[in-house]
Parts: structure tokens; C-alpha cells; sequence
């Protein structure tokens, strides 16, 4: 019998196994599984973490149409900013289905940013007026980051404008994404600044209200809010999400993690009818995306196992081709 080897992937590794296109294209087949009922995955499983306070995150999924299977572990310690440690840390350990056989484990910080932009990518495709050129970003971190080159991998953006209340941070965020996507990356000063004339707002903060005014925005604009993901917490106005035609990655999920939804609700301004449609029913072709150019979108993520089974196993695939990774016997 061959000794059995899992392969091991790195944080920059999981970078080069896994490029923006090709995540994106991971995560409209993930999430179209999920809405077609082809995927199996169980609601997370938050631990909280004290002293200092934290949250860790259980998320298993399976997907029998690719023969995968998954489980992501991720702590969230904000504490960690003072010890100069990442605030998200984890690990994501991939099966084969069918032999039950783990094949890899990876860096889960890396896939998750990677995974969680891929999703918003997915959203832009499909929702965003094609000739969409001016994106706004809000929060300098590793998500805002990823954010922008997903939209970047599917519309002709020609500009971009990040806002952070970390001003210092902002400026950091526009110097290095100008440099690395060839675009004018600006840092904006308030974020009426950095609305003026988007076509594609993306928030990735973890305000816990509104990070702009409703009336800042233009016609016709896509958002992507990925930041919230707790039912008191939101990024995007209420007015916003009540005139918006909303599409979630899963609804149910949202419906229970999502503030920027929940909340409205909560209020009686919006029932859950009011989310048009999953991501993954727009990919199946069974429900529409935008009706008009001037009609605003909104994809509310607040992230689903199956996109990170998806997206480890494109990893994986990439690692394999290119001869990243370091096997190790079990």
C-alpha cells in the first residue's frame, strides 16, 4: 500500500496556487451547488474566546458533485492588532469525498480573503453595469485588498478611491494596490469623497453602523458589503438596503448573521422577501440580476463553507500544476 501523504500550503503559496479569475470562477460554481441543493453545509459554529475576548469559527461543508469535503478552523482576536499577530488566523483542511482521504491543509487567513473577494467578484459579474470604470473601497485592510482585484478581474476599472478612518492605512492601501493593479489607487479624506461617481462600492470594515450616507451614492451603483457578519452589526444605511435590489450568497445564513439585513427587518421596513435571489440562482439561470441601469444592487456576503471547500480545492488543483505545496506522510 503507497504511504499517504497530505499536501501542505502556505500562505504565499496559497496566493500563487489560487489567481483572482480563477477563484472567481470557483466561487459561481460553489455557490450555484449550494442554491441547486448540491452541497451540504451546516451552520457555522462560533466559540467565544475570553481573555482576551475572541470568536472561533467551526465550517464544515461537503460538496459531492466535485468530491470534496472541508473544514475551516478560523480564530478572530482583535487583541492581536497590539501584539503585531493578524486579528484572523486558521487553518483549512481538505478531503477527498469519495475515500475519505485528507489531501491538504492550507493557510485559511490567505483563502478566506482570497475566497471572500472572489464571492464579491462573482456578484460584480453579475450584477454591476458592464462598462462600470470608478470603484470605492471602505477598510484598508486584507479584505479591501482583495475586494478591489476581484472587481478589478471583472469589470474595466480605471480608478479607485479607498476611505479608512486610519487614514495612515488608507494612504498605505492606495500606494500599494496602484502599484500592484497598474490603476490611480486615492485615498479619500471622507467618504462622500470616496463615493463621488463609483460604479462599484465595496465595504470590508468592522463598523458596527453605517460606513456612508445613502444620499452619496449614484445612480445605478453596485454594492458589495462583506464586513458585517453579525445580526447587531452593519455597514451599508437602512434606506440603501430597502431601495436595493438585494442578492445574498445563502439566505438563510443571511437572514441570521446579517445586520445590514436583519436589522431593517427587525425594524418592519423590510420582510426577508424583499432578497431578489441567492448568487448561485442568478449563475443557474433561475433568477435575474440587475433590471435597469439605474437600479442599485447589493450583495450581502456573509461567507458559507462551500465557498471555502470550492476555493481549497481550486488551491489545490493550482498547487498541483505549478509544484507548490510540501507533501507530508500521515
Amino acid at each position: 500500500m503507497p504511504e499517504a501523504t497530505l499536501r501542505f500550503l502556505s500562505a504565499r503559496e496559497v496566493r500563487r496556487a489560487l489567481p483572482m479569475p480563477d477563484a472567481v470562477e470557483a466561487m459561481k460554481g460553489a455557490l450555484a451547488a449550494l442554491s441547486m441543493g448540491e452541497a451540504a453545509v451546516p451552520p457555522r459554529t462560533p466559540l467565544a474566546l475570553a481573555d482576551p475576548p475572541g470568536t472561533a469559527l467551526v465550517m464544515p461543508a461537503y460538496v459531492p458533485t466535485d468530491g470534496r469535503l472541508g473544514v475551516k478552523i478560523v480564530t478572530l482576536v482583535g487583541a492581536n492588532r497590539q501584539r503585531g499577530l493578524p486579528m484572523l488566523q486558521g487553518l483549512m483542511v481538505l478531503f477527498d469525498a469519495p475515500t475519505g482521504s485528507p489531501l491538504a491543509v492550507m493557510d485559511a487567513a490567505t483563502l478566506t480573503a482570497i475566497r471572500t473577494g472572489a464571492a464579491s467578484g462573482a456578484a460584480t459579474d453579475l450584477l454591476a453595469r458592464p462598462a462600470s470604470a470608478t470603484v470605492a473601497i471602505f477598510g484598508a485592510g486584507v479584505q479591501g485588498r482583495t475586494q478591489l482585484e476581484a472587481v478589478c478581474a471583472v469589470r474595466p476599472i480605471r480608478r479607485c478611491r479607498v476611505f479608512d478612518p486610519a487614514g495612515e492605512a488608507a494612504r498605505s492601501f492606495a500606494d500599494e494596490m496602484a502599484e500592484r493593479l497598474g490603476i490611480p489607487v486615492e485615498a479619500a479624506d471622507t467618504p462622500a469623497e470616496a463615493l463621488a461617481g463609483a460604479d462599484v462600492v465595496c465595504t470590508a470594515t468592522t463598523a458596527s453602523e453605517p460606513v456612508f450616507e445613502d444620499a452619496d451614492l449614484a445612480p445605478g451603483v453596485h454594492l458589495n458589503a462583506v464586513g458585517a457578519y453579525q445580526p447587531p452589526a452593519r455597514e451599508v444605511p437602512a434606506e440603501t438596503v430597502c431601495r436595493a435590489r438585494v442578492v445574498v450568497d445563502q439566505r438563510a445564513a443571511a437572514l441570521e448573521e446579517a445586520g445590514d439585513l436583519v436589522v431593517p427587518i427587525r425594524e418592519g421596513r423590510i420582510t426577508e422577501a424583499h432578497i431578489a435571489a441567492e448568487v448561485g440562482e442568478i449563475v443557474a439561470g433561475r433568477a435575474t440580476g440587475r433590471q435597469t441601469d439605474e437600479q442599485v444592487t447589493l450583495f450581502k456576503s456573509v461567507g458559507v463553507a462551500v465557498e471555502d471547500v470550492s476555493a481549497a480545492s481550486a488551491a489545490l488543483a493550482g498547487a498541483e500544476r505549478l509544484g507548490l505545496g510540501t507533501d507530508v506522510p500521515l
